[in-house]
């Protein structure tokens, strides 16, 4: 049992640390996902293939998905203020590492190690941050932090990709990093400081190395399998092994789970079938944010775009994302959590459909675009707030914090390998054009010619990102009871799914 006993007695939370905080959150959510937008112009200067280029930037949020509930656990029992301050210098590391990263040979090194620190960074500043602020703030100034708290996750997220593409053409992309580091170590001085806050643990405590090092031997080879397989071939005895890999560790995964008392993921949650439609829906919903890697890529691919123009398209989805938030909670007050779910994921389906007609001219597409972007937006912050209330009200007080770790981790896991799988496609499919060369005789593709493998790629693989929210509507119907709102209901606040922890070559939202 885990209690706020931990903290400087009589201390309160002051707009310094809170805005240090946000800092930490900003430095993942706009900085780190900028990838999102920026892959090709970062593919092209580091001389490295599109498939070596998916995996940098989907690392990030598969590192933060792996970890996140590790290190809110390790906040807990050894400090939260140790652990946000470790994240802020592995932001540090991981964004200088990418800012000079050469071009050649030890491009994709430099470029791997330093996104899968701003991931780990991201799994510490994330938990231990939140936690931070409902212990050192009270009544009405805790609202306003958690709400500014969860601006600083949802803008960074919308703007991610506006932000990216304005600096890369105006700076160069590395100048991202740079801000990154900047933005940091201000953070860091901001916190300084801040007392120490534990939390109060009742029993015996032993860290689950075997769990967590089994997890992450099967996470990054399915990984690596999704990403690389079209490369090296479905069939070839390195994919073969490494689908091996796959299935023995997280079978051994989920044994050592099952039989050890203090495991880093409690299987019995999922007995629980709201909490487990609500984090497979989140899971899902999360992972449609390949959704604007696909159509950000076939702007800047198939119609010649900067990444600045392309970013630009994408400010309706800053806009609503954080104008609609709180729109969410209203409708879970007056209807329950399922309705707002699922219009929810109706909304981003329509923006997904809307962005993926990629046969009509370039000008018309961009229409659509504009108006994809802001929907998209207004789907996710419709069912962010609903669906952690759904997940974590359905639990005991004793399972509550397990549970939002887990919900946590579904977040980033679900950015990591949607966008992954989307750009698998996408990258797949444009390089073999003969592959969909079948949709001509289906749709016609209007303009240019020369350009029909990106746009059919583009169509498969937002088609994929539309199953997903079929799927994730599917789990809420069948799990989540038809419960009317309270007026007075409190809502849990929302963790936006990410374009991602939510990032790629071809990547939020959030715990």
């Amino acid at each position: 049992m885990n209690t706020n006993a931990g903290q400087a007695p009589g201390y309160q939370g002051t707009d310094k640390l809170l805005y240090g905080i946000i800092l930490g959150v900003i430095a993942f959510w706009m900085f780190a996902q900028t990838t999102l937008n920026i892959a090709p112009d970062m593919q092209r200067e580091l001389g490295l293939d599109a498939s070596m280029m998916n995996i940098a930037v989907a690392i990030t949020a598969l590192f933060s998905g792996i970890f996140i509930v590790v290190m809110g656990g390790l906040a807990d029992r050894f400090g939260r203020v140790k652990v946000v301050t470790l994240g802020f210098y592995l932001n540090i590391a991981g964004s200088l590492l990418i800012a000079i990263a050469p071009t050649g040979e030890l491009a994709s090194a430099f470029l791997m190690v330093g996104r899968a620190l701003q991931g780990l960074s991201a799994a510490c500043i994330m938990p231990a941050s939140l936690a931070l602020v409902k212990t050192y703030w009270d009544g009405p100034a805790r609202q306003r932090a958690v709400s500014l708290w969860s601006i600083g996750s949802w803008g960074g997220s919308g703007v991610c990709s506006l932000f990216g593409g304005l600096v890369t053409a105006n700076f160069g992309w590395r100048y991202i990093f740079v801000a990154s580091i900047v933005v940091s170590i201000i953070g860091l001085l901001m916190i300084r400081g801040t007392p120490e806050s534990k939390a109060e643990v009742k029993g015996s405590y032993k860290f689950d190395f075997a769990g967590v090092a089994t997890f992450m031997i099967a996470m990054i080879a399915l990984q690596i399998v999704v990403t690389q397989g079209n490369k090296f071939g479905w069939t070839s005895p390195a994919m073969l092994g490494l689908i091996a890999v796959t299935v023995i560790f997280g079978a051994l995964f989920f044994r050592i789970e099952c039989t050890t008392a203090q495991g880093f993921v409690d299987f019995k949650l999922f007995n629980n079938p709201t909490y487990t439609g609500a984090t497979i829906s989140n899971f899902l919903l999360n992972g449609v944010a390949g959704t604007l890697l696909v159509s950000l890529q076939l702007v800047q691919f198939g119609g010649d775009m900067s990444a600045q123009q392309a970013g630009i398209l994408t400010l309706g989805y800053a806009i609503t994302i954080i104008a609609f938030i709180r729109v969410g909670e209203k409708l879970l007050q007056r209807f329950g959590a399922r309705k707002p779910m699922i219009w929810g994921c109706l909304i981003t389906g329509l923006a997904i459909l809307l962005l993926s007609p990629a046969n009509l001219l370039l000008t018309d597409y961009k229409i659509l675009a504009v108006i994809g972007y802001a929907l998209f937006g207004v789907g996710l912050a419709f069912y962010a707030t609903p669906s952690t209330d759904a997940a974590l009200s359905s639990l005991p007080a004793a399972q509550v914090g397990s549970g939002a770790g887990i919900y946590k981790m579904a977040s980033s896991l679900g950015a990591a390998f949607g966008v992954a799988i989307s750009a698998a496609i996408f990258t797949a499919l444009s390089a073999s054009p003969d592959s969909v060369a079948w949709l001509e005789g289906v749709i016609t593709f209007q303009g240019r010619q020369d350009n029909l493998a990106v746009r059919e790629a583009a169509v498969i693989a937002l088609m994929f990102n539309v199953f997903m929210v079929a799927v994730a509507i599917l789990s809420i119907m069948l799990t989540v009871p038809k419960v009317t709102g309270r007026k007075d209901q409190e809502a849990a606040p929302g963790t936006p799914p990410v374009p991602a922890q939510p990032q790629v070559a071809v990547q939020p939202r959030r715990a």
